[in-house]
């Protein structure tokens, strides 16, 4: 009976969190795993990266490294390609917290945790060094300026090979973390509640913000029956429940001197019912070795209800520890409840041009064969598609499409739109219907391998008189029925014609040569037959070269001079030179581009 009832809790559960999120985003994957899983402790619906992506080698992590959360015991570890990402669709200006965890669990034998960088829509994230026995977490948070959020891990050093354990993209209001500029990316440093026991997270938190118990200093329990959370940044009443009493002052924080600009955010709220006899006042102090004192006004924390004070844009230039001081007239110590400290982003890319990534996804969408490739195409340098190559621009552009022997087949599409493109090179495929006329009209074109495909008809004027372009079609076109021709055209044209007449040579040599030497076996055959008809002639000298008699030793070397001439003239015909128009150092294989250069 469980069998037809199996998937029940799934569908429930979408169902609840589609009325919950709507339209929001809402994604976890759970990476090298092949079926579904519902953590039993928050119910979120974990899917399995089978289907989502299909480079990589899924692996498990060694018994003895098991986690207490079986999403952590599989991962996906990459050993080709400078990149490999995982996308979701999202929204274009919807704001979206990521988070990328990685358990490496010795799952390798090695016991050799690597180290290797992890990417966002085109962008440097953060360097990941990966543990022995830890499960290292990533999040960030920004507002997406594309139409897909995609997660990169991308190899820095030989022989360390980046992996991931599951990824996690859900949806924020856009009001919550407003008073950082949407054009920059919110990389977490720490996320605490303090006082608490355990995690807090979905559903307690609508977004999914992992609260991590925190206990710097002892720890109360509100006395308060209901919290009202309302607030900036929309805090879960949970992490309002508990509370750190400390001693005057009260160091909650430390801040590195890392050149970055900080985004720490605190809340507060009373956990007990003052009489009118009773204060509680403080301030948020920093203290350095080059400066120290007050950050904001005093806080008096509300009962059931919390007050969130931020600091945006705050750099140090040494170590900073960031205190709750009590005013004078205060008669209680400092308190809080939670807090949360983020790395404030560089400016965010608008990524590769939309011309080339639209054309770029009209290629994938044409071959099955590329759309396997994920993230930004050109961004961060030099991490771009294997079979690319883009300009340094700020918003990058697409000059170079190395697609040989991708095995592709069919009409090619119109990529027109590209118009950066210097050099596109799709020899050793089995494209099919008639060149492209757009290929012509592209006006930075200069080099065109069209070689070993399967074309038809004639090659477009634009191509063929185009002095600027170095095009090969050498055995391009096909006709039915007969074999495929070969016809190429350096800084010019030749046309169909001329390579349907030069591919025709082969055939009559198949034919006229075997003839031609049937002709002077039949003649050997006769002398023989001819010499045993007649008395050996012991006495008679031996002649070891044509003589005017005509025998057989004659006739070999007559035969061998014409046929010897023979060749000479039809390989000045069949095997003079078409030049290779594209040098062989322009030329790749699937991953490695001139040009592009792994680091």
């Amino acid at each position: 009976m469980a069998g037809p009832f199996k998937f029940l809790p799934i569908l429930l559960l979408a169902l609840f969190t589609f009325s919950v999120f709507g339209e929001d985003v809402f994604v976890s994957i759970n990476c090298g795993e092949s079926e579904s899983y519902i953590d039993p402790d928050n119910f979120i619906p974990w899917t399995p990266d089978d289907t989502l992506i299909s480079n990589g080698v899924a692996r498990v992590v060694q018994t003895s490294n098991k986690n207490s959360d079986p999403v952590m015991d599989t991962l996906r570890v990459f050993t080709t390609r400078k990149k490999n990402c995982y996308s979701a669709e999202v929204t274009r200006g919807q704001k979206v917290l990521v988070r990328a965890s990685f358990n490496y669990g010795n799952y390798d034998k090695l016991s050799s945790p690597p180290t290797f960088d992890l990417h966002f829509d085109g962008n440097f994230w953060t360097s990941v060094e990966t543990s022995l026995t830890e499960v290292i977490m990533h999040e960030v948070t920004y507002a997406a300026k594309g139409d897909e959020v995609s997660v990169c891990v991308a190899q820095t050093k030989p022989n360390q090979f980046p992996f991931m354990s599951a990824l996690e993209i859900r949806s924020v209001h856009s009001d919550v973390y407003s008073d950082v500029d949407e054009s920059r990316a919110l990389i977490l440093n720490f996320r605490s509640s303090f006082g608490a026991s355990e995690l807090v997270r979905f559903p307690k938190d609508p977004y999914d913000r992992i609260w991590t118990p925190s206990a710097t200093a002892a720890g109360v329990q509100t006395e308060a029956f209901f919290i009202n959370s309302t607030g900036p940044n929309d805090p879960p009443s949970d992490i309002l429940q508990t509370a750190i009493v400390g001693s005057n002052p009260l160091t909650f924080a430390q801040v590195p001197p890392s050149g970055a600009s900080f985004y720490l955010t605190m809340y507060f709220s009373e956990v007990s019912d003052l009489g009118s006899t009773q204060t509680r006042s403080f301030r948020i102090y920093e203290s350095s070795t080059t400066r120290s004192g007050p950050l904001q006004l005093p806080i008096s924390p509300p009962y059931e209800a919390v007050d969130v004070r931020s600091l945006t844009n705050y750099t140090v230039d040494s170590l900073t520890n960031i205190s709750l001081v009590a005013t004078t007239d205060s008669d209680l110590p400092p308190i809080i409840n939670a807090a949360e400290a983020f790395r404030i982003s560089g400016v965010l890319t608008d990524g590769t041009d939309l011309n080339d990534v639209k054309a770029l996804a009209l290629l994938k969408d044409t071959f099955d064969v590329l759309g396997e490739w994920s993230g930004d195409p050109c961004l961060p340098a030099p991490y771009s598609w294997d079979w690319l190559n883009c300009s340094d621009d700020a918003t990058p552009r697409v000059t170079s499409l190395y697609l040989d022997s991708f095995e592709l087949s069919g009409s090619f599409p119109d990529i027109s739109s590209m118009d950066a493109l210097e050099i596109i090179d799709l020899h050793n495929n089995t494209l099919t219907g008639t060149i492209p006329d757009f290929l012509g009209s592209m006006p930075n074109l200069q080099q065109l391998n069209l070689a070993d495909n399967e074309f038809s008809g004639n090659i477009p004027a634009t191509l063929s008189k185009n002095k600027k372009l170095k095009l090969n079609v050498t055995g391009s076109f096909c006709t039915p029925g007969k074999s495929c021709a070969s016809s190429s055209s350096p800084g010019g044209s030749t046309g169909v014609t001329k390579s349907k007449k030069s591919s025709s040579l082969p055939l009559v040599l198949g034919v006229t040569i075997p003839a031609f030497f049937l002709v002077w076996v039949a003649v050997g055959i006769f002398i023989v037959l001819r010499k045993k008809r007649k008395p050996a002639n012991m006495n008679m000298p031996v002649v070891t070269g044509g003589g005017a008699n005509g025998d057989a030793n004659g006739l070999h070397k007559i035969g061998e001079g014409m046929v010897h001439e023979m060749m000479e003239n039809v390989g000045q015909q069949t095997f003079g030179s078409p030049s290779p128009l594209l040098d062989s150092d322009q030329t790749s294989d699937l991953y490695g581009q001139k040009g592009v250069q792994n680091t």
